[in-house]
């Protein structure tokens, strides 16, 4: 990734207006993000605001580039061209005049503590207690003294449901109680967004409904989220706004009344007319 290349992205706003008519940095903006896996472009000029405290979901079909633009967010996947910005400080990336150059793998790093990620497969560490998870990246990366991280982690796992399971180990746990602690973990480092890539996928049907209600207590809470999900219910329910992705490239966005129930995009309408 080149600093000609980021510099040629669109520019777009790194703030917005609060309800009392405040500028405020976005919590998240997405600036004209491309990128290939070889010859195949999986994300084409994504753009994307997210006000702080808003859910956004994002919808699309296998393929459509859902999960890479979640890791390009945290950095995790270097875009091409396009860069994102977190509460207006671009991550990965840093302003020099008037380009953009690649931070050190340190300072990118140091930014991802801001960015709180809910896999689909968990990633707990196996060899760690349910409190150690949690507590484990606050007292490594020295947020917090150790007591401080595990009374934390203790109030966090309260939050979830599972103070009981706080000396259990990942494999004694069901696939939602697991999800629940990845949850608690991303929490830990006082994320100023969270990401959830298809946080129930990997569960069996019965286990969905308790991470959705631990989801949509955060949702209630002002935690600024960015979720995909295949749940167009719960996308309704909890969404402040839905993207719709197909072919890496945002189809359409807006309400969830809007989009899911007055799709004016012909693409949505047959993607909704399969998963309702």
């Amino acid at each position: 990734m080149t600093a000609e290349t980021l510099s040629s992205a669109r520019p777009l706003r790194d703030a917005v207006t609060d309800a009392g008519g405040e500028v405020v940095p976005a919590a998240l903006e997405v600036h004209d993000v491309h990128k290939w896996y070889g010859a195949h472009q999986v994300l084409d000029g994504v753009s994307l605001t997210v006000r702080p405290g808003e859910v956004t979901v994002i919808l699309g079909p296998s393929g459509s580039g859902k999960s890479t633009l979640l890791r390009v967010v945290n950095h995790l996947e270097k875009p091409e061209a396009g860069y994102v910005s977190v509460n207006g400080e671009p991550i990965g990336v840093r302003r020099h005049g008037g380009r953009l150059r690649e931070l050190s793998e340190r300072a990118i790093l140091a930014q991802r503590r801001r960015i709180g990620f809910v896999f689909q497969n968990f990633h707990l560490f196996p060899h760690l207690t349910v409190l150690d998870n949690v507590a484990a990246a606050p007292a490594a990366t020295g947020q917090l003294s150790k007591p401080q991280a595990l009374e934390l982690a203790r109030e966090l796992l309260g939050r979830v449901g599972l103070s009981d399971k706080a000396a259990a180990y990942p494999r004694q746990l069901s696939g939602g109680q697991q999800q629940r602690v990845a949850i608690a973990r991303a929490l830990a480092l006082r994320p100023g967004v969270i990401l959830f890539d298809e946080p129930t996928s990997a569960l069996d049907p019965e286990l969905v409904g308790e991470v959705l209600a631990v989801i949509k207590d955060l949702a209630t809470g002002g935690t600024t989220l960015v979720i995909v999900t295949h749940e167009v219910g719960f996308a309704r329910e909890v969404a402040d706004q839905v993207v719709f992705i197909d072919g890496g490239r945002v189809v359409e966005q807006g309400p969830p009344g809007q989009v899911l129930d007055r799709p004016r995009h012909e693409r949505t309408r047959d993607f909704l007319s399969k998963v309702l």
